[in-house]
């Protein structure tokens, strides 16, 4: 695990954001993780920007705390990230990895409703970080092979944003001014 300094203050500020109800923080926290996730391309630094993502998304919504099994997904997902940080603090990568590895297996265990809604984002924060680290210059096939999703799902949520070259900033000029310019230029 790369940056563990970094991820332990994610997760001490993520536990903190929790008790504080702000998910608007655990959503920022989690983009913190895409620029080191970019660079190292390490599997647990992924893992994680993943996770905290999708702890944000979870808590706005308000309806999944009242299907049943909230308290007990609730209840391992706080566990986990208190086992996360204690782990970090010990320098213990493979319990780490087993506590990223427990939160996806909790949710196997969920029944009902609360599974099905909860896969679901998890899913989608897979791919919209996947598009922030394609955003970060890696190409759309390694970011797919790294979050586990697919070239098409990659494809088609990048492909909702608008072009670098559609933002205002990056308009070019037409050619017509172009060679008015340049003649200016030169004269």
């Amino acid at each position: 695990m790369q940056e563990k300094e970094n991820i332990l203050r994610i997760f001490e500020e993520t536990k903190e954001a929790i008790k504080k109800g702000d998910s608007a923080k655990i959503k920022r926290l989690s983009n913190q993780t895409n620029n080191t996730a970019s660079l190292t391309q390490d599997p647990d630094n992924i893992a994680v920007a993943v996770i905290v993502y999708s702890l944000s998304k979870i808590l706005d919504r308000e309806n999944y705390k009242k299907l049943p099994g909230w308290n007990n997904f609730y209840g391992t997902y706080i566990k986990v990230i208190d086992n996360i940080i204690f782990a970090l603090k010990k320098n213990d990568d493979d319990s780490v990895r087993k506590n990223l590895e427990l939160i996806r297996e909790k949710i196997e265990k969920i029944s009902g409703k609360l599974k099905e809604y909860i896969q679901d984002v998890f899913r989608k924060a897979q791919i919209n970080k996947a598009s922030k680290i394609y955003e970060h210059g890696i190409s759309m096939e390694q970011t797919a092979g790294l979050l586990g999703i697919t070239l098409f799902e990659l494809a088609s949520y990048a492909g909702q944003k608008p072009e670098i070259s559609e933002i205002a900033q990056n308009k070019t000029v037409d050619v017509k001014k172009r060679v008015k310019l340049a003649m200016e230029m030169f004269s």
